[in-house]
């Protein structure tokens, strides 16, 4: 889940950060009976996104080569993906985009999309060449400038990324450039600046709902990272209680919850949510701490979508499936490589806390060091990584 879920993916207002995994797939299922339910919309017909999107579909229908009404579309698939934890929206905003996706000189709003959806599939030297494309003839556009600081931060390219936050104090407002440059402070040794200035941001009346998700969340985060599980607590349930129902705050709730040995809380958190890869390892990684009766279903059916994402090769979830392979499957030599695989693509205190997991189980000393190079390199803060980081330290001569 790169909030590239990221992964998972990060820095996201009111505008198209995101990271959500693949969509799943597998042999075609046929239905016994005419009465057999085969799926639940995540979108109910009767309510109101729903009759937006219909509105928009039939608005495009009518004129194909409207790219305004097509990235109006796209934009509110991307929300649901976003929201649902859905990424097969991802696939329908990709589609609606199709007449323009391979143009030599696509418009910038599709660029921007465009961007984001490969953002999502992990293709970041390619996003990153959409952002710089829409930035040469939009200097000033916001939604491009956090988009790259958030690619650029996955990638463990601070200073690139503190570089790309700049801009947005002229083109989006004081408190979206802090918060940008206060996510990278938190993992570059300077939590307690980047939790201070985060409430500061809190502070001011003229947030938007979706900013407010947005700060809220990396405050969580900074701050369960740092060791203060009592007001990490309090900021993820402020996160919550904002209205918007965010998949990647689902997720690193899940994480924290799981850490505190709280394993039935995310049992009653993610229950429902189980259409991304990354929720729903997490639901089965809090039954196996239950030895609950849906353990194995859940272990069969994360490795079937591994399995179907290898052979599609498309293989954006190494995070996930190397956390899968190590704790559910136990093969922590298997888990050690793909781990490897993703620390080449991204690298979050997630990704560094896995990889050194992954080390420690499989006896691989070696493999930690770009780990604890990266750590002592950024000052990276954070208990857990830290005391992860210490015990291959004091095995050196």
């Amino acid at each position: 889940m790169t909030r590239c879920y990221r992964a998972g993916c990060r820095m996201v207002i009111a505008w198209l950060t995101l990271g959500l995994s693949s969509p799943t797939s597998g042999e075609p299922f046929l239905p016994q009976q005419d009465t057999q339910v085969l799926e639940r919309l995540s979108v109910k017909p009767a309510d109101p996104v729903a009759r937006e999107l219909r509105t928009l579909r039939a608005r495009l229908s009518r004129n194909p080569q409207n790219v305004d009404v097509a990235i109006s579309l796209a934009t509110k698939f991307i929300a649901q993906a976003r929201s649902q934890g859905d990424p097969r929206f991802l696939g329908q905003a990709q589609a609606i985009l199709a007449p323009w996706w391979n143009l030599p000189t696509p418009p910038p709003s599709v660029l921007l999309l465009r961007a984001t959806i490969r953002q999502n599939a992990h293709e970041f030297d390619l996003a990153l060449a959409d952002l710089d494309e829409v930035l040469s003839r939009q200097p000033r556009n916001a939604q491009a400038w956090l988009t790259k600081a958030s690619i650029l931060q996955v990638q463990g390219r601070y200073e690139e990324a503190r570089g790309a936050c700049q801009p947005l104090f002229r083109s989006a407002g004081r408190h979206v450039a802090l918060t940008c440059l206060s996510d990278i402070a938190g993992l570059t040794g300077q939590a307690a600046v980047s939790r201070d200035l985060l409430t500061t941001s809190l502070s001011r009346p003229d947030i938007s709902v979706e900013e407010r998700l947005w700060i809220l969340t990396i405050l969580a985060e900074v701050v369960a990272r740092t060791g203060d599980p009592r007001n990490a607590e309090k900021y993820f349930e402020e996160a919550r209680s904002v209205g918007v129902k965010d998949y990647y705050l689902l997720g690193v709730y899940a994480d924290f919850l799981l850490d505190q040995g709280r394993a039935q809380d995310v049992v009653t958190l993610l229950q429902r949510d189980t259409r991304s890869d990354g929720l729903l390892l997490r639901l089965t990684l809090a039954e196996q701490a239950l030895h609950a009766p849906a353990l194995q279903d859940h272990t069969a059916e994360l490795a079937a979508r591994f399995a179907a994402s290898r052979e599609r090769g498309t293989p954006v979830h190494l995070r996930e499936e190397a956390r899968f392979t190590l704790a559910l499957l136990q093969d922590s030599q298997a888990a050690l490589i793909l781990a490897q695989d993703n620390w080449k693509i991204q690298k979050e205190p997630s990704d560094a806390r896995l990889l050194l997991e992954c080390a420690w189980a499989s006896g691989n000393r070696r493999a930690a060091k770009p780990v604890l190079e990266w750590l002592d390199r950024n000052h990276v803060e954070g208990d857990k990584l830290r005391h992860l980081a210490a015990r291959f330290r004091e095995e050196r001569p």
